[in-house]
């Protein structure tokens, strides 16, 4: 069994065990109340346009093991916005990044940016908790999502509200999620299967997309020199989290990675 499979696996099980405690009715009746969604669309920038950082907040990872299991989430997510981050990343998986909901909430309460609720979702379910947890946007994986099931959770977030972030890992993923509707397409340069990380992945796809849809570059952009290196393949947005969590200072670092040529 794969990494992703695993992962994939267990989600279901947690999603049916918080379905159990919360039922989905609860959950609609709370989203119909929450407030308006802000697009995370309208935070990125166009192929070759401006840099645009979505900053990330991450205890630990599967490759990378703990980063910082002490990490404040909302402390973190405040100096982000501060810095100047287009937008916000929560990981609310807990067994393989330390994350949570709760982490969502509470970043919400500090920043005004886009938030994005970065987990493996299968289901309508989660797209419902993120809307009341106040995201704006949501990470749908295509190789998570096969057959209709990534059409379908579209147009869940755009009846939501939610903005929705498709990840791809190459060029025949990225043919599915535009083909699909995808509006921003993001290019993991990490394999789930090896944990190998490539910058060649973001510089392969990223180009190839349609103008109109926003692009992404994540996983591996450690440096301005990293950035700086996708920027000359057209890339404009960068999802950044590992390098910003380790570093001393994250608001200069993202400072130095927006300012990249």
């Amino acid at each position: 069994m794969t990494f992703l499979a695993e992962i994939l696996a267990r989600k279901a099980v947690e999603v049916a065990e918080r379905r159990a405690l919360v039922p989905e009715r609860e959950l609609e009746a709370r989203a119909e109340d929450a407030p308006p969604t802000r697009r995370l669309e309208e935070a990125l920038s166009p192929r070759g346009g401006p840099v645009r950082i979505v900053a990330e907040v991450k205890r630990a990872s599967p490759s990378a093991g703990a980063i910082d299991a002490s990490l404040d989430a909302p402390a973190q997510a405040a100096r982000y916005a501060a810095a100047g981050a287009a937008a916000v990343s929560v990981l609310t998986d807990g067994p393989g990044f330390g994350g949570s909901l709760d982490d969502l909430a509470a970043a919400r309460a500090r920043v005004t940016v886009p938030l994005l609720r970065k987990d493996f979702i299968l289901e309508r379910y989660q797209l419902l908790e993120a809307r009341v947890r106040g995201a704006d946007a949501a990470l749908l994986i295509v190789s998570a999502l096969p057959g209709d099931l990534l059409r379908r959770r579209l147009d869940d977030c755009a009846a939501l509200g939610l903005s929705a972030l498709v990840e791809v890992h190459d060029l025949s993923e990225a043919e599915v999620a535009v083909r699909t509707g995808a509006r921003i397409v993001g290019v993991n340069n990490r394999d789930l299967r090896t944990f190998r990380v490539d910058l060649a992945a973001s510089e392969a796809v990223l180009p190839a997309l349609p103008d109109g849809v926003r692009g992404i570059a994540e996983s591996g952009v450690r440096t301005p020199a990293d950035v700086a290196r996708l920027r000359r393949a057209g890339a404009a947005n960068f999802l950044v989290g590992e390098a910003l969590v380790r570093a001393s200072d994250p608001g200069a670092l993202l400072a130095a990675m927006a300012a990249a040529r």
